[in-house]
Parts: structure tokens; C-alpha cells; sequence
């Protein structure tokens, strides 16, 4: 796996959900032996529930440990320039239709389509890398293609 970027705030707030699971862990745990000890575990639905939880959240902690030494953690204050790279906020304007939309681009794990902000691994991130205010983008997206006019690029620092 090569590197995943990740700024600051976003590798702090996933540090944070770590700790979180694993202060959980031992709650959990003690649900699974009081489950255990009402007797028959095939009609037990607390004692499943428990389990179920326990599996979900074990996962969730294996996933977040296996990125973590993957991550390349960047500061999105030192960041600037002309063109669209990790933590630049674009706007973009549709050719065809006129719409205009504005997005941060950042890493798969910090990403928010509802609050605009794209993985850099998404069909959108990965068509505008490189590009500069004033070109036009064509993007593979799962609809179909679009064209897209850059219309600026800015850095913001932290993004919430």
C-alpha cells in the first residue's frame, strides 16, 4: 500500500476514534460475560447483540491500525501555489449546464460529500490533480462524463 495523505486535524480526530474503541473494548467485553451467564446462547439476543458489537468495533480498530503507518500526515497550513493538489479548495464550474461547485480536496479518509470535501482517490480528486485555474477537466464519473471549467484554487488551511 503506498502512502495515504491525511492533514493534521484529520489524523488527530482518527487518533482519537482509536482511543475511543479501544477505552470501549473492555465494556464490551464485560456485556459478552453477563450475556454469557443468563444461560442458553442460541435464543440469547443480548449475548448476540454483544458479540455483533464486539466483532463490528474489533474491525473498526484492525482497519484504523492497519492505515495508520501508511499515513502521510501534512499540515495544511504550509500549503499554496497554483495548482490543485491535496487540501486545495477548487471551484469548478460545469460546462455543459453552467453549475458551479466548490470542493477541498483531501485524503480517502477525511473525505465529506455532504460538506464538499472529495478523496483525492475519487474520480473528481483524481481528474483535477495537477490542473491550474483557467482548464478545463473531463472527469469519469460514475454518471457519465463532465467537463469542468477550473474557476479558482485556493488553500485554506484547516479544513472541519
Amino acid at each position: 500500500m503506498s502512502t495515504i495523505p491525511i492533514s493534521t486535524e484529520g489524523f488527530a480526530k482518527i487518533k482519537k476514534e482509536l482511543d475511543a474503541l479501544k477505552r470501549e473494548r473492555p465494556a464490551v467485553i464485560k456485556a459478552i460475560s453477563e450475556a454469557r451467564e443468563e444461560g442458553d446462547l442460541k435464543e440469547n439476543g443480548g449475548y448476540h447483540a454483544a458479540r455483533e458489537r464486539q466483532g463490528m468495533m474489533e474491525a473498526k480498530i484492525n482497519y484504523i491500525e492497519s492505515r495508520i503507518p501508511h499515513f502521510n500526515i501534512i499540515d495544511l497550513s504550509t500549503l499554496g501555489g497554483s495548482k490543485i493538489i491535496f487540501g486545495a479548495t477548487v471551484e469548478l464550474e460545469d460546462i455543459e449546464t453552467g453549475d458551479k461547485k466548490i470542493y477541498t480536496i483531501m485524503g480517502p479518509d477525511e473525505s465529506d460529500f455532504k460538506k464538499g470535501i472529495i478523496s483525492i482517490e475519487s474520480p473528481v480528486g483524481k481528474a483535477l490533480l495537477g490542473k491550474e485555474e483557467g482548464d478545463e477537466v473531463l472527469v469519469n464519473a460514475p454518471r457519465g462524463k463532465i467537463e469542468y471549467a477550473v474557476v479558482s484554487v485556493t488553500f485554506k488551511g484547516a479544513v472541519s
